[in-house]
């Protein structure tokens, strides 16, 4: 792609971006859909990120916390939270002090499960659904996004209720999700695209964080599990699936 010489290039998550920095320091790059940019070493400050990148993060790693919140809100019998994810797509660490924090609020146990395959989805998901009182929360990455399938039907056959970070999990089956607008994000990044072809730097452009937030929720999934919708997650859902 860097070899093509174009004038500008847009990366979607963390991977990506990375990859691009190491092979160009002078093409413009605006990225979307980021956990923690500075961590991730792909900007050194927020408000001016200096060299060739800026862009929009996706999640701001307080969230984690928000969906321990919200899963303890939907199940109330919660006593263990395990945090799902792939070692090598999500900056973890970044997430983990906002969970841990809210686990101990909530007097829930923490559980880390860190994923490469379908088999060991299996084996966390398991491993949780062992016993009344588990819960899990899927972190976002690419890849947990490709594997919902395995993650809903692992879920679904333990009985866990599970929160996630987009939609297409609580379409496809998942309980709950809460995160980001992927599409206005990618809408707010078309105004950086244009001001860079402007002739604006992309070094003076500060990272946004997102805006506007969406909520939705599986009614035929919690009578699954055997939960009852509270009012208070029904009256912020952006979308309702029954």
């Amino acid at each position: 792609m860097v070899g093509l010489q174009p004038d500008i290039i847009v990366a979607s998550t963390t991977a990506p971006t990375v990859a691009l920095q190491r092979a160009t320091r002078t093409i413009p790059i605006v990225f979307v859909s980021l956990v923690d940019p500075v961590a991730s070493g792909i900007v050194a400050r927020l408000n001016q990120p200096g060299g060739n990148i800026t862009g929009f993060a996706a999640w701001e790693p307080t969230l984690a916390g928000k969906w321990l919140e919200l899963l303890s809100e939907i199940a109330p019998g919660l006593k263990r939270a395990t945090i799902m994810f792939h070692p090598d797509m999500t900056a973890a660490s970044a997430f983990m002090p906002s969970f841990d924090t809210a686990a101990r609020s909530l007097k829930v146990t923490p559980i880390t499960a860190t994923v490469h395959n379908e088999a060991e989805i299996e084996t966390a998901i398991t491993a949780l659904g062992g016993e009344p009182g588990g819960g899990l929360v899927v972190m976002p990455d690419a890849w947990t996004i490709v594997h919902r399938a395995p993650i809903i039907l692992a879920a679904a056959r333990n009985n866990v209720p599970t929160v996630s970070y987009s939609s297409p999990f609580t379409k496809d089956g998942g309980l709950l999700s809460y995160g980001a607008d992927s599409v206005d994000i990618f809408r707010r990044a078309a105004s950086y695209v244009d001001r860079i072809l402007r002739g604006e730097k992309p070094g003076d452009l500060p990272v946004q964080f997102p805006t506007k937030f969406e909520m939705a929720v599986n009614l035929k999934t919690a009578t699954t599990l055997g939960l009852a919708i509270p009012p208070s997650i029904l009256l912020r859902a952006t979308e309702v699936i029954e």
